[in-house]
């Protein structure tokens, strides 16, 4: 049969290639049973000869029973109105999205479509995971039931009865009308579950988590879980209740909240009471800063009741004495102003550009609130870094780098100096030392490329020097890598030239989405370019990390050499097909192939 249209024709049944698209019977057939589950839903639970499962004379008929998990999913489902069952089922069971949804939903009578949505993607939030399979289950299918026949002397003793209950019904035929006349009491209200009480207890500011001023200087983990509860507002119960209530709302497409969050930052609601880092005025606004453990969220208000909500979330799930180091509580024409770990007992800002102009002091409040920091030039005239130094207090006095990406978290940069003759294979070091400013003051103009993107950390690694044909100097080759916070990796391979004021040249090929290379788990890269030397003459320059023994080119250039270096006069044009040997393993193909393996050293 074809399901019904809007213009009376009827168009042949179609089956979607999968679930949750929608094909003329499948959409129609979704929207009959949404419609007949909330009518039989609306309809008095007393109502005459209701029953709320098949009757077979002669047997009891009953569902399974499922064990606690069951149980709970249940009772979490026993607690909303069938409007957000419906919506729930439509997600979990359905796959729908939110705006595949919300058309039938409409469509059943719901008047309020994206408020069920919004309570059905809370309580899928708190169930977890596992409540799709649940809901496959034999526990929760209509279909499935348990029969068992009746008792024998039971049924005969309601047979004598029969007469005697059909005379008192005659008899009572009046009361019993009146009785149906009288109006239905009011709904019991239904018992607070566990799961609905922790979802209120996350979202009421008596239980916001509160770390002790001096733990951080006295414990084994020095990160976001050890900050204090700074500002002057930390005891303003409204401003924190309007946070919390903003941060659940906004998360769930509420009005009057503009939400913005980092790549593969997770957008529920908190399920547990959030840690409070912040809570006070910073130029114009009221600011609340909170960690739930995986996340920062940042909410602000206008102090002048102008601009709405805005809610901030990021990812912060593996911050540590670095990456954990500052958070940015309010950005104006002025320059972005942080909040600094309790254990940074130095601070200042320098221009990456300028290696060799000292880092100018940043006052800091008592409170731990910088001064404004100055954006990048959008011209890359100047490029800003925090130069900051951990308290001796946790066994880690050290300086180190973090420069402002647009998020809540600065991203911290190292540096990995070149191999040197005979050296070990080198790590990532701060890069606070003349070498590794001298280094960064080459790179600084790739950083605005990575604002927004969740970024974690960024190493420049040196993975190669080579002298150049024709005595026109030493040639560097670089990998720079941005980790986010989602664990994935970004690369940039680039060759710079003898003259310092110079900027990198990138070296063409793709670059992959995600990618161990320039890691611990990627520590061998092949890279080649083409170059032109002051004479005018033009070669084909290669060059390997320390583990490569020979160089090979094929294509529109074709040499083999020993060592990690290549160069080849040439004219020839086009991509370059370089492998690289190794020691005990296969070829190492060059940056930029498909099936390219490289690394850092």
């Amino acid at each position: 049969a074809a399901a019904p249209s809007g213009h009376g024709a009827s168009p042949g049944p179609t089956v979607p290639a999968q679930r949750g698209e929608a094909g003329p019977v499948l959409a129609w057939l979704r929207e009959a049973v949404v419609s007949a589950a909330l009518r039989a839903a609306a309809r008095p639970r007393r109502a005459v000869w209701r029953t709320p499962l098949p009757a077979v004379l002669g047997l009891r008929l009953f569902p399974r029973a499922g064990g606690v998990d069951e149980l709970a999913l249940d009772t979490a489902l026993a607690t909303v109105t069938p409007q957000v069952r419906a919506a729930f089922a439509l997600r979990v069971l359905e796959g729908l999205g939110p705006r595949s949804a919300a058309p039938v939903l409409a469509a059943a009578g719901v008047a309020s479509p994206e408020e069920a949505l919004h309570a059905a993607e809370h309580l899928r939030s708190i169930v977890g995971a596992e409540a799709e399979a649940l809901l496959h289950g034999t526990e929760f299918d209509p279909c499935v039931v348990q029969a068992r026949p009746t008792d024998l002397l039971r049924r005969r003793r309601r047979t004598r009865l029969t007469a005697l209950v059909a005379a008192a019904l005659v008899l009572s035929a009046t009361a019993g009308t009146l009785v149906a006349l009288r109006p239905e009491p009011p709904e019991p209200t239904p018992p607070v579950t566990a799961l609905a009480a922790a979802s209120a207890r996350a979202t009421d500011p008596r239980f916001l988590v509160r770390t002790p001023p001096e733990r951080w200087s006295d414990t084994a983990r020095v990160d976001l879980t050890q900050w204090p509860a700074r500002g002057e507002r930390t005891g303003d119960t409204a401003l924190l209740s309007r946070a919390l209530d903003a941060w659940t709302r906004g998360t769930g497409g509420g009005a009057g909240v503009r939400v913005s969050f980092t790549p593969s930052t997770p957008t529920t609601p908190p399920a547990a009471p959030p840690r409070l880092l912040f809570a006070g005025s910073v130029d114009g606004s009221a600011v609340v800063l909170l960690h739930d453990g995986e996340r920062l969220i940042r909410y602000a208000e206008s102090l002048a009741g102008r601009g709405g909500q805005v809610l901030e979330l990021a990812r912060a799930d593996d911050a540590d004495v670095t990456t954990g180091a500052a958070v940015a509580v309010a950005r104006t024409g002025l320059g972005t102003r942080f909040l600094l770990a309790p254990w940074i007992d130095e601070s200042a800002v320098r221009d990456l550009l300028r290696p060799d102009v000292p880092a100018a002091p940043l006052p800091v409040s008592g409170g731990g609130l910088t001064d404004p920091v100055p954006q990048p030039a959008a011209d890359c005239g100047r490029v800003p870094a925090l130069q900051v130094r951990s308290s001796t207090r946790i066994v880690e006095d050290h300086s180190f780098l973090l420069t402002d990406l647009g998020e809540l978290s600065p991203a911290h940069l190292t540096w990995t100096p070149a191999p040197g003759t005979g050296a070990p294979a080198r790590q990532p070091r701060e890069a606070t030392s003349a070498a590794g400013l001298a280094a960064w003051a080459r790179s600084a103009c790739t950083l605005p490329g990575l604002r927004g993107t969740g970024v974690r950390a960024v190493n420049r690694w040196e993975f190669a020097r080579q002298a150049l044909p024709e005595q026109a100097g030493p040639a560097t080759w670089t990998c720079t890598r941005a980790d986010l916070w989602n664990g994935r990796g970004r690369v940039t391979v680039a060759w710079e030239g003898p003259d310092p004021r110079g900027r990198p040249v990138r070296v063409p090929g793709a670059t992959p989405e995600d990618t161990a290379a320039c890691s611990r788990f990627g520590q061998h890269l092949l890279a080649g370019t083409y170059w032109t030397a002051p004479s005018g003459a033009r070669y084909y320059l290669a060059a390997g990390s320390r583990a490569l023994t020979g160089v090979t080119a094929d294509g529109p250039v074709t040499a083999s050499v020993r060592g990690q270096f290549l160069a080849v006069r040439t004219d020839a044009t086009g991509p370059v097909r370089l492998t690289g040997t190794m020691p005990g393993s296969g070829g190492l193909p060059g940056w930029g192939e498909p099936d390219t393996e490289s690394g850092g050293s």
